[in-house]
This record gives structure tokens, C-alpha cells and sequence, in this order.
């Protein structure tokens, strides 16, 4: 049976919305993607994706009109890292994610060049705690790493940041108010925190300085995909009006 196609249009998607597309093959992501129709226009294709059809895909849903949230968190010497950001750019997708050290970030902003690919730094985890990072070795505590990270990837051209909900206000603070700050972990109060240790709702989340959240579960495990995804988008349209 044939996939479903990407369906076009987004009239009524917030584009600050970005939906994880966190499925095993390419054919779930766009059946996924038929069932949220008009009511998301920025997508985000992760790790489980980028071992099967990830690329292919991307390159799919910009024909179609979306952007595109490249999730491959890049992490490797910067000759590496700066070609793989290189031949990403060519792509035409909107963001791509790296780890938050400074060779690393740095290496992605100059492979990137002109483009309009945006580089985003990961912070720390949205699933780490404190605990976590203790046992990892870290002497700081998850709200002081991730400040020192906001630094450096300034400091390495980065056009934002990815970072849990309860740091979005220090790193709008920090970056000031065109950098982009992408906050996962986001969770409705009607639905499950699932494995996200630093949740926030929607609403929260925006009134503290993000520029995108991304929700996945509340929307793409929902009855119903593209009422889930208006009902988020409906709580994000409240932080504007309560300005």
C-alpha cells in the first residue's frame, strides 16, 4: 500500500509549533503527518529517522511547503562536523542541532556559510536532572552548565539554542531578542511528562522566552493528531494575548 502524501497548506499551523516525527520508518512519519494535516507547518526529524529515510524525507516535506528541524545533534571533530553542516546546508531544511562545545559549534557555523540553515546549540538534556549530571561528573548543577553553553555558543556564532523550558527565560535574557531559543519538553497539563524531567506547558514555556517549543507525544499518540495539535496551538496563541 502506498505511503500517504504530505498533505500541503498550513493556514492554520503556528509555526513556532515544531512536531517530532520520532517513528521507525518514513511511512509512519507521513501517515503521521496526513492525520496532523494543515495544523503544523514545522517538523522535526530526529536520530531513528536519520538511520532509515530521514534525508529523503526532510527534502520531502520542504516540497511541501514545511520546514524543517534537523535533530542529529552532530558531534564530532570540527573537519567532520564542519563538512557535515556543509553538505546539510545544501538541503534547503531551516535547523540543525549540535553538541555545546565550542569547536564543535563553532566548526557547524562556519560549514554552514551563507545558507539559511540556523545552528542551534544543545544545552543539557531536557531528560537529565541534576542527579544526572552528578553522575556524569559534572561539578555544576543543569541551570549553570546550560548558562555557560548560552556563552559559548554566542561566542561561536550560533543562532540559538535548544533548551529545557525553565532555562528558556536566561537564555532569552542572554542572547537577546532574535536569538532562537527551542524548547523541548514541552507537555500540556492534559497530557503525560512521559521521560522529560524539565517540562513545561506550552503556555509556560513561551511566557519565559522560547521562540519554538517542540511537543511530540501530546500530539502524534493523540485520538486525534490534528486536534491535539490545534489544542496545543490554541494554549501558545494565550501568551501573546496575555502580554
Amino acid at each position: 500500500m502506498a505511503a500517504p502524501a504530505l498533505a500541503e497548506g498550513h493556514a492554520a499551523a503556528d509555526p513556532r509549533l515544531i512536531v517530532p516525527l520520532d517513528f521507525p520508518t518514513a511511512e509512519a512519519a507521513r501517515a503521521a503527518i496526513q492525520q496532523i494535516g494543515e495544523a503544523v507547518s514545522f517538523y522535526k526529524v530526529g536520530l531513528e529517522l536519520f538511520a532509515t529515510d530521514g534525508m529523503a524525507l526532510a527534502r520531502e516535506l520542504k516540497r511541501a511547503g514545511k520546514q524543517v528541524f534537523l535533530d542529529w545533534k552532530l558531534h564530532d571533530i570540527p573537519t567532520t562536523v564542519e563538512r557535515a553542516a556543509a553538505a546539510i546546508s545544501g538541503a534547503g531544511c531551516d535547523f540543525i542541532t549540535v553538541h555545546g562545545e565550542p569547536q564543535v559549534m563553532a566548526a557547524a557555523v562556519r560549514g554552514r556559510g551563507r545558507s539559511g540553515l540556523k545552528v542551534l546549540a544543545v544545552t543539557v538534556l531536557t531528560s537529565l536532572a541534576d542527579a544526572d549530571l552528578k553522575e556524569m561528573g559534572y561539578a555544576e548543577n543543569a541551570r549553570a552548565l546550560v548558562e555557560r553553553r548560552i556563552h559559548q555558543a554566542i561566542a561561536a556564532g550560533c543562532d540559538g539554542v535548544i533548551a529545557s523550558p525553565h532555562e528558556a527565560a536566561l537564555a532569552r535574557a542572554l542572547g537577546g531578542s532574535d536569538f532562537l531559543v527551542v524548547t523541548p519538553g514541552v507537555r500540556p497539563d492534559w497530557s503525560a511528562k512521559n521521560d522529560q524531567a524539565r517540562a513545561a506547558t506550552p503556555l509556560e514555556a513561551l511566557r519565559a522566552g522560547a521562540s519554538h517549543i517542540v511537543c511530540g507525544r501530546p500530539i502524534t499518540a493523540a485520538n486525534n493528531p490534528h486536534a491535539a495539535a490545534l489544542r496545543v496551538a490554541a494554549e501558545m496563541a494565550q501568551a501573546a494575548r496575555s502580554r
